[in-house]
C-alpha cells in the first residue's frame, strides 16, 4: 500500500503545464485530454486547513492523461528529471503493461519527460520506451542516457503552447506508417 504526503506534489509544476497545454488544445479544437484522477483515502485531514496530509492510494494508477486527439485515441504519463539519466524505476510494469495494452487497441501511447535542467520537454514514444524497458529486464541498464534519445522528439518553444507535444504525436504517427 503506497502512501502519499505533501511530497508527493513535486511534479506539480509539469502538470499545471500539461493542463493549461491541454486547455488550449481544446480551446482551438485540436485536441480532448483528461487528467486521470488518482484515487485515494484520506488518513490525515488538517482540521484548519482542510488539506489533506496523509492518505493511501486505493488502486496502481495507469497514466496521467488520457484522451482524444484528431480522431486518434492517446495515452500518457508526465515524468520529470534533474539529470541526464533517466531512472526506469519512476515508471511501473502496470503502466507500461497498460500502455501496450492501449496500443494493441491502435492507440497512441507515449511519455512526457521535463528535464528540468536543462530546461527541455522531451515527447518519449511507447515503442522507445519499450525498447529501454525491455533492455532493463533481459540484464541491461536499468535507466537511459538523454544523449540515447531521438532529438527529433525534443519539443520547441512555441508561443502561447507551454508543452506543444501534439508536433512530436504527428511525428511519431508518420514514423509509425
Amino acid at each position: 500500500m503506497a502512501t502519499w504526503n505533501s511530497r508527493g506534489l513535486r511534479g506539480s509544476t509539469l502538470e499545471d503545464l500539461i493542463n493549461r497545454t491541454n486547455e488550449k488544445y481544446l480551446e482551438n479544437g485540436l485536441a480532448l485530454i483528461q487528467k486521470v484522477p488518482t484515487p485515494i483515502t484520506p488518513i490525515n485531514i488538517d482540521k484548519e486547513s482542510r488539506h489533506i496530509t496523509l492518505a493511501y492510494f486505493d488502486q496502481k494508477s495507469t497514466v496521467d492523461y488520457i484522451g482524444v486527439v484528431q480522431g486518434i485515441p492517446v495515452c500518457f504519463d508526465a515524468k520529470e528529471c534533474a539529470a541526464d539519466t533517466f531512472a526506469l524505476q519512476n515508471i511501473h510494469e502496470h503502466q507500461v503493461k497498460f500502455m501496450g495494452a492501449f496500443e494493441q487497441q491502435k492507440g497512441i501511447a507515449f511519455f512526457l519527460i521535463y528535464y528540468t535542467h536543462r530546461d527541455v520537454f522531451y515527447y518519449l514514444p511507447y515503442e522507445m520506451l519499450r525498447f529501454f524497458w525491455d533492455r532493463a529486464v533481459e540484464g541491461g541498464r536499468k535507466s537511459f542516457r538523454y544523449e540515447e534519445l531521438n532529438p527529433a522528439y525534443i519539443l520547441p518553444r512555441k508561443h502561447g503552447i507551454l508543452v506543444p507535444y501534439l508536433d512530436a504525436l504527428s511525428k511519431d504517427l508518420e514514423d509509425r506508417e
